[in-house]
């Protein structure tokens, strides 16, 4: 069942409801797909298509967290407006109270705690195990054939991207790593590096795919948790040149002084990654 969301004040292009999408892999959740503007006027065209991560937080103040949605709509509106970015559909993906499990990147989790091979170890991350390869198959081989078929994709690897924030960031950048034929690209807002220790910026240098065809954009701020980011990023920006990426072309990474982690500072900058990683072609 597909539903239209229509509800939301001032929101431009229509926002359509996969209500509790059913999964092998993972428990159901709502999956919305936001369509732009003109797209039911230009029928014979097809659009890129950016997958985004705690759907629930994108479009609708009334289900985002503390009240403040991304502005996704406005961003990418203004953004074709201006011809900086290509109209484009957005899928969000709604979280589930198992978000960090299905965010935490799983690889570089089980390989550190093989290196670790501490019984004590792998006993406190039981609790927490990562369920984050469950969730991108659900995410590529369930979600995105269905958007493909319904709906007028460039379903191909060029066109496909991913975007989030915090953990939403790690498991963007986890979904190049681990389906480089699949996403051409990952917008990772605020990554919350420090998760697990930092494994996943170990993990970087044999995960990463090298340059050539991928885009990867990063950002963080210097207030409440992004204060902790600068330092991994460092070490993350050290691996983006040594994979032969160049900052500015296939490869952002932005400071944001004085941002905070929050909906509010990712919606006041929203428009960068989205022109990055939809900009040109």
């Amino acid at each position: 069942m597909v539903t239209e969301h229509n509800v939301v004040d001032g929101l431009f292009g229509v926002l359509k409801r996969h209500p509790r999408f059913a999964s092998r892999y993972v428990a159901p959740r709502h999956v919305d797909v936001w369509l732009p503007p003109h797209y039911q006027d230009t029928p014979s065209h097809r659009f890129p298509v950016i997958y985004m991560h705690d759907g629930q937080n994108l479009f609708d103040p009334q289900t985002s967290f503390l009240g403040v949605d991304w502005g996704i709509d406005e961003a990418l509106q203004s953004l074709t407006a201006a011809k900086r970015a290509r109209a484009s559909i957005v899928v969000g993906i709604w979280n589930t109270p198992q978000r960090s499990q299905e965010y935490m990147p799983q690889r570089p989790v089980e390989l550190h705690s093989r290196a670790r091979k501490g019984q004590k170890q792998r006993g406190r991350a039981a609790a927490g195990t990562p369920l984050s390869d469950r969730y991108l198959k659900f995410l590529l081989t369930e979600v995105k054939p269905v958007i493909d078929e319904h709906y007028r994709t460039l379903a191909d690897r060029e066109n496909t991207f991913m975007m989030g924030s915090s953990m939403g960031g790690l498991i963007s950048l986890y979904a190049v790593c681990e389906y480089p034929h699949v996403v051409a690209g990952a917008g990772c807002l605020s990554t919350h590096w420090p998760a697990r220790g930092g494994v996943v910026v170990d993990y970087l240098e044999k995960g990463l795919p090298v340059a050539g065809s991928h885009k990867l954009y990063f950002d963080y701020g210097t207030l409440t948790v992004d204060a902790l980011y600068e330092p991994y990023q460092e070490q993350v920006d050290k691996v983006m040149r040594a994979k032969g990426y160049t900052q500015g072309k296939d490869w952002l990474t932005l400071k944001f002084e004085g941002a905070e982690h929050s909906e509010r500072a990712w919606r006041a900058r929203v428009h960068i990654p989205l022109e990055f990683l939809l900009g040109g072609q």
